[in-house]
């Protein structure tokens, strides 16, 4: 089951005041970025964060679970979706811990 738009306009309400996030669409589902940092995925209408400590701390009775069949890694399941202050709390918590997303090198011709 890919993930709604119903479900992606909600969740982009939720988040409202963080301008920076952005999501990028990938085979039916989405990547969601915060100030071009990676934080997770949106996958069957679940918000899925990456496993790092402040999300562990935040959520510290939340699932782990895989974003889709075959993934290798299981991200932390937000079930509290509909508190957009504890979505930006916990975005600009994981933000902090993530590395910097790699430059792209060009390659020459």
């Amino acid at each position: 089951m890919a993930t709604s738009k119903d479900f992606l306009n909600y969740l982009s309400e939720q988040l409202r005041d963080l301008p920076e996030v952005t999501f990028r669409p990938m085979m039916g589902e989405y990547l969601i970025y915060y100030k071009g940092k990676m934080l997770g995925d949106i996958c069957d209408n679940r918000l899925l964060i990456k496993p790092v400590e402040a999300a562990k701390s935040m959520l510290p009775e939340a699932e782990m679970q895989l974003p889709y069949e075959g993934a290798k890694t299981p991200l932390i399941l937000v079930e509290n979706i509909d508190d957009g202050e504890f979505l930006k709390e916990l975005f600009e918590a994981v933000y902090i811990e993530l590395p910097e997303p790699k430059s792209k090198t060009r390659k020459s011709k």
